[in-house]
């Protein structure tokens, strides 16, 4: 099949699989997520961290195919004990680069050995290094929904102390604001989003959906909110985006989803500014000076 002339009948083509129709439904939560609680990735300096869970999220995926269960499971319990044993370790988001290494690296290790003891095929490695969706099935769509809803609920319920202590630590503590607790409530939130996130972009590819659009809506608007929306909506078409092109080209979906997102961020940080300008002195100059 190839593209047509019509996009109406390429999406029909395209949602007539099962397939396809599971890996829009986890795509979609997944950047709703990704969107959200990148921001305060970015916000709070924490790159590194979802950096790292990532990859500790690698060894709880390496036990679960060892086992034979969903390497989501493996995820979830990885990054949630690594992200919690993290921030309990270090008492400010700035301030865990230690404490992140030493926990990364431990996982790391076990990471190691258990691909070393997996004998099956490379394959289920693979996946979980760059990314899967197209092999979903309805149990991890599920699986990825609840765990978006409880991401979504928590995210509203301490949005604002996460916010005030997000933008100043020291502040927010002398407000009487439980800078801690939300420290490893913020990870844990991390954890969670990184470890369905995985399921997209893979562990060495998890800035794309995680960093990337947040970083990229920060350049184009100010306000948390609505950064927060352009967040969202950038991660959103980059992975429809990525999908649907997927669908027609023989190359990996996190590919087309990393570039689309890579090109967004180009455009924001290059493209919009020299847009800004323009506007700008056209402005000047239909003002006409006072006589």
């Amino acid at each position: 099949m190839s593209f047509s002339i019509n996009p109406w009948i390429d999406l029909q083509q395209v949602f007539q699989f099962q397939f396809m129709q599971h890996a829009f439904e986890a795509g979609t939560a997944i950047a709703i997520v990704a969107g959200i609680v990148g921001y305060f990735v970015v916000l709070r300096r924490s790159s590194f961290a979802a950096h790292a869970l990532s990859h500790i999220g690698f060894s709880g995926a390496a036990l679960a195919v060892l086992i034979g269960v969903s390497p989501v499971y493996g995820l979830l319990l990885f990054t949630t004990v690594g992200g919690t044993v993290i921030a309990a370790l270090g008492s400010r988001a700035a301030e865990r680069d230690v404490q992140i290494g030493i926990v990364l690296s431990f996982m790391l290790g076990l990471g190691v050995l258990f691909i070393s003891l997996y004998t099956g095929y490379a394959t289920e490695a693979y996946s979980i290094l760059f990314g899967e969706i197209l092999g979903i099935n309805f149990s991890d769509v599920l699986l990825t929904a609840v765990a978006g809803v409880v991401v979504l609920f928590l995210v509203a319920g301490i949005y604002r102390p996460l916010l005030f202590s997000s933008l100043d630590e020291d502040v927010a503590e002398a407000k009487g604001v439980p800078v801690f607790l939300l420290g490893i409530i913020f990870m844990v939130l991390v954890a969670i989003a990184t470890s369905i996130s995985v399921q997209v972009v893979g562990v060495l590819l998890i800035f794309s959906l995680m960093v990337t659009p947040a970083a990229t809506a920060m350049l184009l608007a100010k306000r948390p909110r609505q950064v927060i929306i352009i967040s969202v909506a950038l991660a959103l078409i980059a992975t429809w985006l990525g999908l649907f092109i997927a669908f027609w080209e023989p190359y990996p979906v996190s590919f087309f989803i990393t570039t689309i997102s890579f090109i967004f961020y180009l455009f924001a940080r290059y493209i919009t500014p020299r847009i800004r300008n323009l506007r700008s002195n056209y402005r000047k100059s239909m003002i006409k000076p006072d006589r």
